[in-house]
């Protein structure tokens, strides 16, 4: 395959549908994840503001006309990077409504799209509810990537269909694809090229990036941002308190206070870096409490290991830390998969530290336990019976049953064990 040869992704079905729906889509996402690449595909007009001779025009013209800005040529309209223009957003929705057809506007953007005004939303900024739907686009999945041969589908676990199924990928793979990401730039490309492209994408985190939001003002220190991002990836997949981040940042000679730490993790989020795993909290049999603290993430794992300055060979040093990316690098592909048919994921822990690494919460009110192992079989199977635990504590009388129970491995073989329980590879899975 060509280096420019555009590669399908699981958001263009997404989108196309999100189009046939709203009068408006707002493709939002980390940088250089392929929002552009794939909105473009989709318009018929585009007005790209990444270049800055344009967008000084694009801009001049918006403010003085929103109505002749809006009507530059046949919809739909893909505005790239829209957030230079944001004071638009209250004409595009006039417009949606004035057209009362689906399918008008674009808008990608790689900061989220909240106006604040002191510190606060901009309460005179329509929310868009109704004419204009948001949707997150991530670095590829596996399968996306062609790196999963997708032999077992979420949604034939959902409905009781498995057959047995196998991979060749090792160990060594799934180092790669935690190092390398799921950045586009990444693909078909030679081994080195391909693991610069997150290296990349986090030097410009850490040495621009989270100092340009404007309304969100931090004081430029790359070394600081450095270490944050750090202590981040060591605490990946794992519920660690801010304090405890903010004590790894700080040293002997440097306070890393609460205030400055939110405006971090602020800026992280806004610039969708930082995507944390929300808990689950279902209706239990017992009295066991449930903790409620997210579970640490980056969107993409390259990210943790660009910052810890890591590389494949470098994360068989630490099998503990190579644990928690692998699990993560799950999280970001079934994040993807389940998108595309309206699931949402979370993890599960209660106070006995019992826990489920993932949660998938289906549309129909259906649900699902995932624990992620990269390691040998004693390990699997004390995951399964870990998830059989869980299950059985779930008061099905409120919650139902869940759809199935799964084990995602580093192994070749995907199976259905005696106890029901689901062993798959991760590169085996798609949506």
């Amino acid at each position: 395959m060509a280096n420019n040869e555009y590669i399908a992704r699981l958001f263009d079905k997404t989108l196309e549908f999100a189009l046939k729906t709203k009068g408006a889509v707002l493709v939002i996402g980390p940088k250089s994840c392929g929002k552009s690449t794939t909105s473009r595909r989709h318009a018929k007009t585009i007005i790209d503001l990444t270049d800055k001779i344009v967008s000084e025009q694009q801009i001049a013209l918006a403010k003085a006309s929103p109505t002749r800005f809006l009507n530059q040529g046949e919809r739909p309209l893909l505005i790239d990077e829209w957030q230079e223009i944001s004071f638009i957003w209250n004409s595009i929705k006039s417009e949606v409504d004035n057209s009362h057809s689906f399918g008008q506007f674009i808008l990608t953007g790689s900061v989220t799209d909240k106006t604040l005004v002191d510190g606060k939303e901009d309460k005179s900024r329509h929310t868009g509810t109704g004419r204009i739907i948001r949707k997150i686009m991530r670095p590829m999945s596996l399968y996306e990537s062609g790196d999963s041969n997708g032999t077992v589908s979420l949604s034939d676990l959902k409905d009781g269909k498995f057959e047995v199924a196998a991979s060749l990928k090792t160990i060594d793979d799934y180092a790669y694809y935690i190092c390398r990401g799921g950045w586009p730039l990444a693909m078909n490309q030679e081994r080195d090229v391909a693991l610069q492209q997150a290296i990349d994408f986090y030097e410009s985190a850490v040495s621009e990036d989270i100092f340009s939001l404007q309304d969100l003002p931090i004081r430029k220190d790359e070394q600081r941002a450095r270490k944050l991002l750090r202590a981040y990836s060591r605490a990946i997949g794992g519920q660690t308190a801010d304090s405890v981040i903010m004590g790894d940042v700080a040293s002997s000679d440097e306070t890393f206070d609460v205030k400055t730490f939110n405006k971090y993790i602020l800026a992280l989020e806004r610039l969708y870096i930082v995507e944390e795993l929300e808990a689950w909290n279902p209706n239990l049999r017992s009295k066991i409490a449930i903790r409620e603290k997210p579970t640490r993430h980056f969107i993409d794992p390259s990210i943790a290991t660009s910052a810890l300055g890591v590389g494949p060979d470098g994360l068989f040093k630490d099998m503990n830390t190579f644990g928690f990316l692998f699990e993560s690098l799950a999280v970001r592909d079934l994040r993807i998969y389940c998108d595309t048919f309206g699931a949402k994921i979370y993890h599960y822990k209660d106070k006995s530290d019992r826990e489920a690494d993932i949660v998938i919460y289906f549309r129909d009110g259906t649900w699902a336990l995932v624990e992620v192992k990269l390691g040998d079989r004693e390990e699997i199977d004390e995951a399964a019976n870990n998830l059989l635990k869980i299950a059985a504590d779930i008061d099905v009388n409120k919650t139902g049953a869940p759809a199935f129970l799964l084990v995602i491995t580093k192994n070749m073989t995907a199976t259905r064990r005696e106890d029901g329980v689901y062993e798959v590879p991760l590169a085996c899975l798609k949506p």
